[in-house]
């Protein structure tokens, strides 16, 4: 087992190689000096995804290396939080002992919260039936000892849910509580604490009350609801219809009332602020009715493409969160030409890894 001291030395060192990186990838657009942000260097990550192991008697989890695709025993996850650490061996040893939990179980999923709830997905090679509904959920009755734990039973064309398919997570951003709900298999972010980080430095790029934000790959309204106190009105869009329905529940579960969730693509978007209109199914929208001044965009890794560039160069100020400085850095080359970056940080989400989470801000450029 590493030391303490170890890890955080291997830390700073991973840390200090991703900030350099990200300044060189940055340089060309006369970036300031990075805002970074670091990681708890251990029980970050809030979701976790683990094959199970059939060994004769005994069942354990494994995972895979990336590059050599070997698989290797897990017994302990440091980079988990401690509640998936503390489920992951009771899960185990119930099952273990169970002939009809156990029976062709070949993976375990966890989504956790900083609030102590956690949702189990057991994916199973057969049918489920009403003798395994009762098993699990003595189990789930079993765990409810070590947080608020709800199960979903996966095989070919079956799902069974007990008795939640979501957990609520709660952020405090900036002293302010926002909840939550993340729904199995849908996206969330994975590191609570960056998390937290990244939505208050977004919200402190722009306060601009008297104008309107636009959001693209607005998620479940992971940004969209809290930077709502900065504007007059927020609209945001997401193409994935279970994060659209997601956000507007969690519109109503934080009383938000000046924020708008529509389910829209990103180039479908673009087409709209271009003067197209708007699909028939959001004809209840009028985007004259906003005043746009700011957009924030968290696309993929493969960044905006180049309709989106143009059309988010019409803005006065654009915040964008980047999971690939990459095609971060190929989008800025085109937006250089109307703005200048006039912040940039790095959100370390994924500690030990090559990836880099980036943000910058940036604002029209005056004229003369």
């Amino acid at each position: 087992m590493k030391s303490p001291d170890n890890i955080a030395q291997r830390y700073s060192a991973q840390l200090t190689e991703k900030v350099e990186r990200l300044t060189h990838l940055l340089q060309p657009f006369a970036a300031p000096e990075l805002e970074v942000f670091a990681s708890p260097p251990e029980h970050y990550r809030m979701r976790a995804e683990f094959r199970v192991w059939h060994d004769g008697d005994d069942l354990y989890y494994v995972m895979f290396n990336s590059e050599t695709k070997e698989k290797y025993r897990v017994d302990q996850f440091p980079i988990g939080n401690t509640l998936i650490n503390r489920l992951m061996p009771e899960v185990l040893n119930y099952v273990r002992d169970n002939p009809v939990l156990r029976q062709r179980l070949f993976q375990v999923d966890f989504l956790t919260t900083t609030t102590n709830q956690a949702l189990i997905s057991l994916l199973y090679h057969r049918q489920l039936d009403d003798v395994w509904l009762a098993e699990a959920e003595s189990m789930r009755m079993h765990l409810q000892a070590f947080a608020t734990v709800d199960l979903i039973g996966r095989a070919r064309k079956q799902k069974h849910v007990l008795h939640r398919d979501f957990v609520v997570e709660t952020l405090e951003v900036e002293g302010q509580p926002f909840h939550f709900e993340h729904i199995e298999n849908s996206f969330t972010q994975p590191n609570a604490a960056i998390n937290c980080e990244m939505i208050g430095w977004a919200r402190s790029t722009n306060q601009n009350p008297e104008r309107d934000l636009l959001e693209l790959y607005c998620g479940n309204g992971n940004f969209s609801l809290p930077l709502a106190t900065n504007f007059r009105r927020v609209l945001g869009t997401e193409i994935s219809r279970s994060s659209v329905e997601s956000a507007k529940k969690n519109i109503q579960m934080n009383t938000i009332e000046n924020v708008a969730i529509e389910r829209l693509s990103a180039e479908e978007c673009s087409a709209a602020i271009q003067g197209d209109g708007l699909p028939t199914r959001l004809k209840h929208i009028d985007l004259s009715d906003y005043d746009f001044s700011t957009v924030l965009v968290d696309p993929p890794r493969a960044g905006l493409d180049q309709a989106t560039v143009e059309m988010v160069a019409q803005f006065d100020a654009i915040i964008y969160i980047s999971c690939n400085p990459e095609t971060l850095a190929e989008n800025l080359a085109t937006l250089k030409k109307t703005h200048d970056v006039t912040r940039a940080a790095l959100f370390d989400q994924f500690p030990f890894t090559h990836h880099i989470e980036a943000g910058v801000y940036l604002t029209r450029k005056t004229s003369g």
